[in-house]
């Protein structure tokens, strides 16, 4: 199956879905189609967009997150099916009594791996930097639950060293951190299609425990992922005149969406990185039900590929 994850960039567009297909119009006019089947996620970036109930009754039925993007390309809304799993209320209960032990132990491997991926996407921009090393000494640092917030010292030395040292991480800025927030949108996307997959609830985190956060899972399992947007923004960057200013264009967008179809290593071989999310989701649910750690993450090892 062709994967794909189709942007909505322009004002006055109606969706609508015809047979197998997602039909875009204006003015009544049909401007294209693609097939439902081949959509990974939807992003809704321009202001004024309508889209039928039919529609996302059928982007539902593939498991297919519908994301609606402020000006910065942060998500402000995402739609995501209620019911996909045949063990969902099982794997519910599941998340409810896991105890708080374990669940900061799964925390503590989220951010080991995290850091180290972080560590990796350094080396290979800025293999002499001194924050390799820091890095390195913070990753072994990470207790059960990351009490000492290890996660964020880390982040401390990671972006100036990889960014620059005027660098600020905001998810509100433009320049690099509209690539970022695009970037990391639809790796949530998939991020969230995995956990759904799974049979997962993604209001209950391991770590993130917002009430008002449906999604709290999600942003705990796309941690160890980020990197690989990272990798890839600064590949972005290092293609574009530095006299410029830093903007997200069509092809800036296609680039970064066409990482979900990169080819990653994991323990049992090469996949797609989407594959690889659903494969961390799986085994999060048996490490739910085994009451231990048995999360599987693809590493970080080349220049923009996971290996």
């Amino acid at each position: 199956m062709v994967t794909q994850v189709v942007e909505i960039a322009e004002n006055g567009k109606h969706l609508s879905k015809h047979r197998g297909f997602m039909l875009v119009a204006e003015d009544r006019q049909e401007k294209g189609r693609v097939p439902l089947d081949d959509i990974t996620a939807l992003i809704l970036s321009a202001p004024q967009i309508t889209l039928s109930k039919t529609l996302l009754m059928a982007l539902a039925e593939r498991k297919t997150p519908v994301i609606a993007c402020g000006q910065t390309y942060h998500p402000q809304g995402f739609f995501l099916p209620y019911d996909i799993h045949y063990d969902q209320t099982g794997i519910l209960w599941t998340q409810i009594d896991s105890s708080k032990v374990l669940l900061k132990r799964l925390w503590q491997a989220i951010i080991k791996e995290k850091i180290s991926n972080q560590a990796t996407a350094l080396d290979i921009f800025k293999p002499d930097h001194k924050a390799n090393h820091d890095l390195a000494g913070l990753q072994k640092r990470v207790k059960s639950g990351d009490p000492d917030n290890v996660e964020a010292q880390a982040a401390r030395y990671y972006w100036p060293a990889l960014m620059g040292a005027n660098f600020r991480r905001d998810r509100q800025a433009s320049g690099a951190n509209s690539l970022l927030n695009y970037g990391y949108s639809i790796l949530r996307a998939a991020t969230a299609r995995a956990v759904c997959g799974a049979g997962l609830t993604p209001a209950i985190g391991l770590h993130h425990r917002n009430r008002k956060n449906a999604y709290a899972l999600v942003d705990d399992l796309i941690e160890p992922f980020r990197p690989v947007i990272d990798i890839e923004v600064i590949n972005i960057l290092s293609t574009q005149n530095p006299e410029e200013v830093i903007k997200l264009t069509p092809d800036t967008k296609r680039r970064l969406a066409k990482i979900l179809d990169q080819d990653v290593r994991a323990k049992k071989g090469v996949t797609s990185l989407m594959n690889a999310l659903h494969r961390s989701a799986q085994t999060l649910v048996q490490s739910l039900e085994a009451k231990e750690n048995r999360m599987e993450f693809p590493a970080i090892k080349t220049r923009g590929l996971l290996i």
